[in-house]
């Protein structure tokens, strides 16, 4: 009997370790983790947007002016259109930290102009007057 006793000693004394601190764990757990924060109601609150930017590009001039348009989403990935009458307008909404806003115009007549406005206020206006005027408009930061 002695020698089985020294054979099994260490795997008994690990079960009683382990026994000993499994109960103090769920003792502990009983204590701490009892709080109402801490239980599951299974259902989770809707996050609801805040400070949403509205951003508006704008492209003006003659009403006869036809020409091409190039401009950032609001992922800043380039997308770029044409028209054939002005104004023409594309209105972005996010709820993105900033946004870079940036747009060019390029029409068949002598002048065009752009504009940036987020949440209704101008951000940056630019007008050309030239032989196939070009426009540019550019708000890192909206």
């Amino acid at each position: 009997m002695l020698t089985m006793l020294k054979r099994t000693w260490v795997p008994l004394v690990v079960i009683v370790v382990v026994a000993i601190g499994g109960i103090a764990v769920n003792r502990l757990r009983g204590v701490f983790g009892s709080d109402e924060i801490f239980t599951s109601t299974g259902t989770a609150e809707r996050i609801v947007n805040f400070n949403p930017k509205r951003v508006t590009y704008e492209v003006f001039g003659p009403a006869d002016t036809a020409g091409s348009v190039s401009y950032l989403n609001k992922l800043a990935e380039p997308e770029q259109a044409t028209f054939t009458s002005l104004p023409w307008t594309y209105t972005l909404t996010t709820t993105i930290p900033t946004v870079v806003a940036d747009v060019v115009a390029q029409g068949n007549s002598d002048s065009i102009g752009c504009r940036i406005t987020v949440n209704g206020e101008v951000k940056d206006e630019h007008v050309i007057r030239e032989h196939h005027a070009q426009a540019f408009c550019l708000v890192k930061a909206a």
